[in-house]
């Protein structure tokens, strides 16, 4: 081939961020946030890291189910032209996720790209370094093997991974082994030989090189990905792969493939990186202020040390002569926790699911394709919500079976569709929707359309719905729901 290979970014999204409990959940976790100084969000952030180089491509965003429409809405926040999203129908780690991309870029696009493999959820400041190293490991990935990138370690961080690479071979390394997160003292001694590297989590290959290593280390993951591919099909904006992926083991890209690999190369990165994977770390992009304190909200600090408190609810937090703690408040759950024990909220995490309380992975705002609502309160018989409707979003025609709903529009317009009725709301209008009306909520306007709901009736739960039409292409599930409920 004669010239540089085209390079595409892709970006995994599937992560669920726990250890940032209780604001990045399952539901919608930390690469949808704007965690950093910056005003975009991590994912966003991440899309567009590469965009001043000649050769790359649109990114491929390799996401789940869940998360489609807040992906595609991002990107399109973001200000990107094009882009490609591949939907996983289950999470197997990121090694089978790569082999989906791979197979994308040579089957769809028809080429054999040099694939740069980013994390959605990642935090990188000198982004041009990062650019300049991504020219040098395209390079070095077009003469075979696989690479990584290793940031050179400033502390001896316990919460990172670890790459060793000792011989020099031109601009980049070889790897000799990965190391899990060590203890303090052993990173120390990491630090100390000068032979060590941060574990970025960010890759460098031609997509014919990484599947040629996944079928030699990991045949049956290659298998699950190839047959997988070759069912994919267009739905709306998104490719959705076939059933043949959920055969596939589930394991990380440094177990199945690097840790086997003999031709792996490293590229040493020096620039400012975090994988913010813990609150301690998320305290580390921001400067603070007295007493070593930090408040990002509504929050007051009387005496003490140490102290990060994150208010992400509308009220506000004081904290009076505590030390080293982290405080993370939102609107429906508020975590303490020891800053030297930060890392241990995953597992605090676990303990939620294992006991099924609600809030371990459902955050206070539910998220759909046309905006979002949150509940503002809820006791027998009633609810009352707000509803966020996105400029030329539209709801599903839907009607209820047990509940009716009364509407008052508090910014934006509503065009309401109510049975053979339509009409267009302005701000302190309102209207009623009997119980049983097809109805639907659209905004007609290119402001966001904000409404107050209050729901009255026996029955409130979410899949008290049954849908007529859908321009987001969801069927009408729910029916089966309304049914067990005879």
């Amino acid at each position: 081939m004669t010239g540089p290979r085209p390079i595409v970014p892709v970006i995994l999204a599937g992560g669920s961020g726990s250890r940032l409990w209780p604001l990045s959940r399952q539901d919608f976790p930390k690469q949808f946030l704007a965690l950093t100084p910056a005003a975009q969000t991590l994912l966003q952030l991440t899309c567009l890291r590469l965009s001043g180089l000649a050769e790359a491509q649109p990114p491929l965003v390799v996401a789940g189910e869940a998360h489609r429409f807040i992906v595609e809405r991002q990107l399109r926040a973001a200000g990107l032209k094009k882009w490609f999203i591949l939907l996983e129908p289950s999470a197997k780690n990121t090694a089978p996720a790569i082999g989906l991309a791979a197979y994308f870029i040579k089957e769809q696009l028809g080429q054999d790209a040099t694939m740069v493999v980013m994390p959605a959820d990642h935090y990188i400041k000198q982004e041009a370094r990062l650019r300049t190293a991504v020219r040098r490991a395209a390079r070095r990935a077009q003469t075979g093997g696989l690479g990584t990138f290793g940031i050179v370690p400033t502390r001896p961080h316990s919460g990172y991974g670890y790459i060793r690479a000792r011989k020099r071979m031109g601009a980049s390394y070889q790897v000799d082994e990965f190391v899990e997160k060590p203890a303090a003292d052993r990173a120390q001694k990491y630090i100390d030989s000068g032979e060590y590297y941060w574990n970025s989590g960010i890759f460098v290959f031609t997509a014919t090189a990484y599947l040629r290593s996944l079928q030699q280390h990991s045949p049956a993951m290659e298998r699950a990905c190839r047959l997988a591919m070759q069912e994919c099909r267009e739905d709306l904006n998104f490719t959705r792969v076939g059933d043949a992926f959920n055969k596939s083991p589930a394991d990380s890209i440094d177990y199945a493939v690097l840790e086997k690999e003999k031709d792996l190369f490293l590229i040493p990165l020096q620039l400012t990186w975090s994988d913010i994977g813990s609150w301690q770390a998320l305290t580390e992009l921001y400067k603070s202020k007295e007493h070593g304190n930090l408040a990002l909200g509504d929050v007051t600090i009387y005496g003490g040390g140490d102290v990060f408190v994150y208010a992400n609810a509308q009220r506000l937090v004081a904290a009076v002569g505590v030390h080293n703690l982290v405080v993370a408040d939102t609107p429906d759950a508020t975590l303490i926790v020891n800053r030297d024990r930060s890392e241990d909220v995953k597992n605090l995490v676990e303990l939620l699911r294992k006991t099924k309380h609600p809030k371990a992975n459902q955050q206070y705002r539910s998220h759909r394709p046309w905006g979002w609502y949150e509940s503002l309160i809820k006791q027998e018989g009633f609810q009352v919500k707000r509803l966020a409707v996105y400029p030329n979003a539209t709801l599903s025609l839907q009607s209820h079976r047990h509940r009716s709903e009364h509407w008052v529009v508090v910014q934006g317009k509503a065009e309401v569709t109510c049975d053979a009725r339509i009409m267009l709301l302005k701000k302190n209008e309102s209207t009623y929707i009997p119980l049983g009306a097809k109805h639907r909520l659209r905004n007609p306007a290119k402001e966001l359309l904000i409404i107050i709901e209050v729901q009255s009736g026996a029955y409130l739960g979410e899949d008290d719905i049954i849908r007529y039409d859908d321009v987001y292409g969801r069927g009408p599930a729910t029916k089966q729901a309304l049914k067990k409920r005879k």
